[in-house]
């Protein structure tokens, strides 16, 4: 007979071990955080594959050999790091912490921004609010917050922010300026980073940022620090949720990027409705985002479908990170047809052409 004594068992322990990984996950973070922060990888990375033993650690970097020690074996169990004759050598997890940008951005944004308020998702689930956010202080939305988080805290929102958006600006103009608009309307403007793009890249084209006052103050500073106030106006507005608040309109194209991702289904319906009336005639609304739906690989997929709880924790209390079909039927009620999609944009970002029907 042909019988398999191990009945399974193999692939239950494995799967109790991938359990216990989430139940530590909290103490491996912070732990391997510190590994990167107290320079502890990088001192080992340049001793290359030798290593270092703890006490050569320890002297390079001014941490106790006991902490070394604590903070080095949690290394080990997460594949971090590796030891051969008492010394820790660094393996390509350590490498990609200590030298990837998108993972030293992802951690300092879990970390700085995440992290304590994440404590309270459960509130946040259960009362739709950004329970989380108190930790802060006491805002509505991480929006308004922005400009009065610790300043460790901001950056680390900038960063995250930036990163997932910029790279995707470059790869999405040429997308906008085929159909040569003259006046554009970037809702949710930010720092302004994408309108000034507009402006360099088409030297006909006015645009109009509109977004809370307060963002607004910084993007005017950043756009008159490069010299384009003539050609991008700012358009503040207090409550984007108020079904009240008319944008303006007769606009050739209207922009939002990483913006229809901060706000419920019911929300977006109204943002999307109010843009269709900011349209001019054969106007086009784009919508650049990332779908976790339509990614190339699963280290995106993974990546955004764990910034959902920060929406819910942290920013709004009632948004995440949306399947691609999810907007697209949003985007058919609020009377827009689809003219175009185009996947693979910066990193992983999505731009979808809308008109009126």
């Amino acid at each position: 007979m042909d019988k398999k004594f191990d009945s399974g068992k193999k692939e239950v322990l494995r799967a109790r071990y991938e359990a216990q990984k989430i139940a530590f996950a909290p103490v491996v973070f912070q732990a391997v955080r510190l590994l990167r922060d107290l320079n502890i990888l990088n001192v080992i990375e340049a001793a290359g594959k030798t290593g270092l033993k703890t006490e050569a650690i320890a002297e390079q970097t001014g941490v106790s050999c006991y902490g070394v020690t604590v903070l080095c074996e949690t290394g080990l169990s997460q594949d971090v790091l590796e030891i051969k004759d008492d010394c820790y050598i660094l393996t390509n997890v350590g490498h990609f912490l200590l030298n990837d940008e998108l993972t030293k951005v992802n951690m300092d944004f879990i970390h700085d921004v995440c992290y304590e308020g994440l404590f309270r998702l459960d509130q946040a689930i259960a009362t739709g609010k950004p329970s989380g956010l108190e930790v802060f202080g006491k805002w509505p939305t991480i929006y308004e917050a922005l400009g009065h988080l610790p300043p460790k805290a901001q950056k680390s929102w900038f960063a995250f922010d930036h990163f997932y958006s910029d790279c995707a600006f470059p790869d999405a103009l040429p997308y906008v300026f085929d159909l040569k608009p003259k006046s554009l309307l970037d809702i949710g403007a930010n720092t302004g980073k994408f309108a000034i793009q507009c402006v360099r890249h088409n030297p006909d084209v006015h645009v109009t940022m509109m977004d809370l006052p307060g963002q607004l103050a910084k993007a005017k500073e950043n756009i008159a620090a490069q010299g384009f106030g003539n050609r991008i106006t700012e358009y503040p507005i207090c409550d984007l949720l108020d079904p009240k608040a008319q944008f303006p309109g007769g606009f050739d194209a209207v922009w939002m990027s990483q913006f229809l991702v901060c706000f419920s289904e019911a929300q977006i319906s109204s943002l999307l409705e109010r843009a269709k009336a900011a349209l001019a005639p054969q106007g086009n609304l784009f919508i650049l985002d990332t779908y976790w739906d339509r990614q190339k690989h699963e280290i995106a997929a993974y990546c955004l479908i764990n910034s959902s709880p920060y929406f819910t924790a942290m920013a709004n209390g009632n948004s995440r990170m949306y399947r691609f079909s999810q907007i697209e039927c949003l985007i058919t009620k609020a009377g827009l047809c689809i003219e175009s999609v185009d996947d693979g944009l910066g990193m992983g970002h999505t731009l979808i052409r809308c008109r009126t029907t």
